[in-house]
């Protein structure tokens, strides 16, 4: 990967990033490694692999804390806050990105308590430790983004309203962001090749992502769209506090 931001441009700074053992959750937080940050890699059930990924990062200079945590149990995300505080003393940046749904055999509100509910808490936990000037990014998709004024797959509908459940909710935490100096940016993005939804979607409904490339016209894959995702930590906060990654021409107004 090339470099995306800066070297030496976060020295000092630490990031935690949810989910970031694997997918655009670890190409963001490297992003992050290559421009000097201190990182915290959070993971659910992977450890090796985000402990391979840690002894990486570890390579570049900077310190790498791997701390497992359901973020749907708000008791495992005060240890893992309550670890970073030990260990970095704060946050400066904080990227909401692990989500979920498509899982099978999961409870039927399981989507909205990730999206939603476990987005809310995880911010709501992390807040006192996040600096004056930090920066809070929220990373979700065009079609849970526009799901109000543009229809989804149905196999991704449910996945897709408590995505956007979860926007509003973390929307509403702007101005009491904003009172601390906290900057706040929802990324949206297109259908991203190689993620696990995307593999699931295709699972579920064959020529998906083929027929969703055709109609964009390119789909961004894991390490470019990781790359907005970590330009957002760092550049000025949009107005409306949105940066939309890749074609929304398909896509209405909000």
């Amino acid at each position: 990967m090339s470099q995306t931001l800066p070297s030496g441009s976060l020295s000092g700074k630490t990031a935690l990033v949810t989910g970031s053992s694997r997918g655009i959750g670890a190409d963001t937080v490297r992003y992050f490694a290559e421009a000097g940050a201190n990182v915290v890699i959070n993971f659910r059930n992977k450890a090796p692999r985000a402990e391979k990924l840690a002894t990486q990062l570890r390579e570049l200079g900077v310190e790498a804390l791997v701390v497992g945590a359901d973020l749907t149990d708000p008791v495992s995300v005060r240890a893992m806050f309550d670890e970073v505080e030990r260990t970095f003393g704060g946050l400066d940046i904080l990227v909401l990105n692990a989500s979920g749904g498509m899982e099978s055999g999961m409870a039927e509100d399981y989507a909205l308590l990730l999206n939603r509910d476990a987005q809310v808490n995880v911010l709501e936990t992390a807040l006192p430790l996040v600096k004056e000037d930090g920066r809070v990014v929220f990373v979700t998709s065009h079609q849970a983004h526009f799901i109000r004024t543009t229809p989804t797959m149905p196999e991704y509908e449910p996945v897709a309203l408590s995505k956007r459940a979860g926007e509003d909710a973390l929307r509403e935490k702007i101005p009491a962001l904003e009172e601390r100096g906290i900057g706040f940016t929802v990324v949206s993005g297109d259908m991203i090749e190689g993620t696990i939804t995307a593999t699931l979607l295709e699972r579920a409904n064959p020529g998906a992502i083929a027929a969703r490339r055709g109609d964009a016209g390119k789909l961004y894959n894991v390490s470019e769209f990781a790359a907005e995702v970590a330009r957002a930590a760092v550049d000025p906060v949009p107005a409306d506090n949105t940066r939309l990654v890749g074609d929304t021409d398909s896509f209405g107004g909000e």
